[in-house]
């Protein structure tokens, strides 16, 4: 599905979802248990995925080693470790945003940048990536060493709308699309931070002369870096749960949605859909490719692709895990509404805690498990059948 020249290397990808993506983590647990060798050449992520791709790509350990050390990074993570929870950091956020609102439009006092203050994660990350230049030269000795070929990170470029992937590579072509680029760059803690940076709730990072956030905000084509980089067959871990017919519709929700509901759906439209409407564009059109001789597909390729994503909804668990949040900032949740709904969405991307974690990464694990035979099959280059035919789970 693009003009890069065929091959067959595997990419990662991982979407967003905040404290979500350690399910991604559990399913690499499961498949690092079979493969403990597994290479995987090129690695995209994308809000917190991006999170777990800069990890893999930063260790020069092999890929269970790389694998275990994110495990312990997740199970080792907290709320206070991602932003301060404490009541008086909340409480002058609060203020400093009514202030904002008030002033109409007038400079009074600092402008605030989000709804929490991140500079916990700041340091979080700078341990466990890099040094205190930001830099991850884990990154740079992989690719030496052949052992990587591409780390691609996405951002949003809030000054011009659009999404930017930021690539580490040995040398690979970039591209430019509608609202979409690609810029060869080394990769820091600042692109990792830019690319979590969920929409109204984290601060924007400044990268260059402009300001970045959320990678999935305008990122349309989730799966477009990885086919840019040259992939051939692409396993991709989202963390959107399917419902089945009957619990699709059930309404969450009798009475009037409250703001909890409404930004959960925001927020998933935002990071979880995308993949799947991604996914089943590149399996329309590898069928198209599919049907026409060689020399008409104008240099365009077909590229496997294995889709996983979780058996259980991880907004259920967190709402099940949602006492034990630091009590000021669960405060202010519960007053978005966040107990009136069954599934509160956006409660699961800010439920780092250990249980929710430990949790979503063992249901990560199950799953992995319980799909063993069809990621062997995606491993070892087997033909699989397309989402047509399996309904919204494999391209291939």
């Amino acid at each position: 599905m693009t003009g890069v020249q065929p091959g067959n290397d595997i990419a990662l990808v991982m979407g967003g979802g905040g404290a979500r993506a350690a399910y991604q983590v559990g399913v690499l647990r499961s498949i690092a248990r079979r493969y403990p060798d597994l290479e995987i050449p090129i690695l995209t992520g994308v809000s917190a995925g991006a999170i777990n791709a800069a990890f893999l790509g930063n260790c020069t350990q092999d890929f269970k080693g790389g694998v275990e050390a994110l495990i312990e990074l997740w199970t080792g993570l907290t709320t206070e470790q991602v932003f301060r929870t404490d009541t008086l950091a909340l409480l002058r956020t609060a203020f400093g945003w009514g202030v904002k609102l008030a002033s109409g439009g007038r400079h009074v006092g600092p402008a605030p940048r989000g709804l929490v203050d991140t500079s916990p994660l700041r340091q979080f990350l700078t341990r466990a990536l890099s040094g205190p230049d930001g830099v991850m030269s884990g990154i740079q000795e992989n690719l030496r060493c052949a052992r990587l070929k591409a780390v691609a990170i996405t951002t949003t470029n809030y000054s011009n709308g659009m999404a930017v992937t930021h690539v580490q590579s040995n040398g690979a072509p970039m591209w430019s699309r509608p609202h979409r680029v690609s810029v060869e760059t080394p990769l820091t803690v600042e692109h990792v931070l830019a690319s979590a940076a969920l929409p109204l709730f984290f601060p924007a990072v400044k990268i260059g002369e402009a300001w970045h956030g959320d990678g999935g905000v305008r990122l349309t084509a989730p799966l477009s870096p990885a086919l840019h980089l040259g992939a051939g067959r692409i396993l991709a871990i989202s963390t959107r749960y399917e419902p089945g017919p009957n619990e699709a519709n059930l309404p969450a929700k009798i009475d009037y949605p409250p703001a909890a509901q409404v930004i959960g759906l925001l927020l998933s439209a935002v990071f979880l859909d995308m993949l799947d409407f991604d996914a089943l564009n590149m399996d329309r059109i590898n069928r198209l490719l599919d049907a026409l001789p060689d020399e008409k597909r104008r240099g365009l390729r077909t590229a496997g692709l294995l889709l996983l994503r979780p058996s259980r909804n991880l907004a259920v668990l967190a709402g099940e895990a949602e006492a034990r949040l630091p009590q000021p900032f669960r405060f202010l949740l519960r007053g978005t509404g966040t107990r009136e709904v069954k599934s509160p969405d956006s409660l699961s991307m800010v439920m780092f805690e250990s249980s929710f974690i430990r949790q979503a990464i063992e249901l990560g694990e199950q799953d992995g498990d319980a799909r063993q035979d069809e990621i062997a099959a995606f491993l070892t280059g087997q033909d699989m059948p397309g989402m047509n035919d399996t309904g919204c789970l494999r391209v291939g």
